[in-house]
């Protein structure tokens, strides 16, 4: 060629490829952290709006069956929600009461027992000093340990609960809401199928999974209730009925749920009947709910709803620092919702399921099968076959 020709033209496939578009690996791991951390920052500054909306619907979702049987049975569709807003609304006032009456009752029987708490108070210091505490030090440390105060701020603790499922107008309405809104829930859904089937799917997997926690939950927190307040009254504490109520509620908070349980009756009858009293319903309380809570309950509720108990344990700090007191109650439903929208309703992302879920067991291996023998017909005769349609060879 020669040098007024130009150019030499360079072919396609020696041509240099066009820069990629796509941001490398670690500025869309970096970019997603972030995001994540905006979303929780929001969510708990959100938490006085987020927590009595996945309150309302868990209990939604929870007692939404009845409206489905009243409806098969016959009824209107207006009917059917309004028991259901009766039969939700009525639980809420009846346990809502109960906790007011036990908590007046406990305010009155701990100023009774002040004389008796200060004797406590008292001993503890003289026990400081004689192992060789400075007698003032002792005191200051006697003294933070009022109990008295303690079970003030129990008593605190208590009303507050009471609150959350009696005081909260805001709550109340988002119930009557979501109850009235329910009926609608299939076709809602058959909407969504036309263009996202897997999302349908996920949060059907999540409805599912939250109301089989809820029954296992329930059921060992009723198993525990019975036997804790049994125990109780055996022992002569009072207000045993409180406590077993307690202990139910207190089994929806996985892991720790039993302690939170055990700190009142056990400071009470510290009070009441002194150390020996206290040891005594710790020592109950600590075999009855570890065993049920802690051996029994995790292996039901690891099949039911498909986490592993690290996860589940990480899940509850997580939530109950995002949302408050309500997270800790709401942390395995909360992390089912959270679990369906971003894992499941994405087959890429089906993978963290082996990351999130329990254990899987080991899959057992399969025998090769003999290829099986048929016969058929050829000409008057029959010849043997393989599966595969192939005759074999004679011998």
């Amino acid at each position: 060629m020669t040098e007024g020709d130009g150019p030499t033209p360079v072919s396609a496939a020696t041509a240099d490829p066009p820069p990629s578009a796509a941001l490398p690996r670690g500025v869309v791991i970096l970019l997603g952290a972030a995001a994540a951390v905006v979303v929780v920052v929001g969510m708990s500054a959100t938490s006085w709006l987020l927590g009595p909306l996945l309150l309302a619907l868990i209990i939604v979702i929870a007692v939404s069956p009845i409206q489905t049987w009243l409806r098969r049975r016959g009824w209107p569709s207006w009917a059917a929600t309004a028991s259901l807003v009766v039969v939700i609304y009525g639980t809420l006032v009846v346990l809502a009461g109960f906790l007011v009456a036990s908590v007046s009752q406990l305010s009155a029987l701990l100023a009774q027992s002040a004389g008796r708490a200060q004797q406590l108070v008292a001993s503890l210091g003289a026990a400081l000093a004689r192992v060789g505490v400075d007698p003032a030090q002792a005191r200051d440390t006697a003294g933070s340990a009022d109990l008295s105060k303690v079970a003030g701020t129990l008593g605190s603790l208590l009303s507050g609960l009471g609150s959350i499922l009696s005081s909260l107008v805001f709550l109340l309405a988002l119930l009557l809401f979501l109850t009235a809104e329910s009926s609608g829930t299939a076709r809602r859904m058959a909407m969504i199928a036309t263009q996202r089937p897997h999302m349908v799917s996920a949060l059907e997997g999540f409805v599912s999974g939250t109301r089989n926690y809820l029954v296992v939950t329930a059921v060992f927190g009723f198993i525990v209730a019975v036997l804790d307040g049994a125990a109780l009254a055996l022992m002569g504490i009072p207000l045993v009925v409180l406590w077993a109520v307690l202990s139910f509620i207190t089994n929806f908070i996985p892991n720790i749920g039993f302690i939170i349980g055990l700190v009142p009756p056990a400071l009470l009858a510290l009070i009441t009947g002194g150390w020996q009293l206290a040891l005594a319903v710790v020592v109950v309380y600590c075999v009855l709910n570890m065993v049920i809570q802690s051996l029994i309950q995790p292996r039901f509720i690891g099949d039911s709803v498909g986490l592993s108990t690290t996860v589940t344990f990480l899940a509850l700090l997580f939530w109950a620092w995002v949302l408050g007191p309500l997270g800790a109650l709401l942390a395995i439903p909360v992390t089912l919702l959270v679990k369906a929208i971003l894992v499941d309703s994405d087959p890429r992302a089906l993978w963290v399921e082996a990351l999130l879920g329990s254990t899987p067991a080991p899959e057992k291996a399969k025998k090769p099968k003999k290829p099986r023998k048929s016969r058929r017909h050829v000409g008057n005769g029959h010849v043997p076959v393989t599966e595969d349609g192939l005759t074999p060879p004679r011998v």
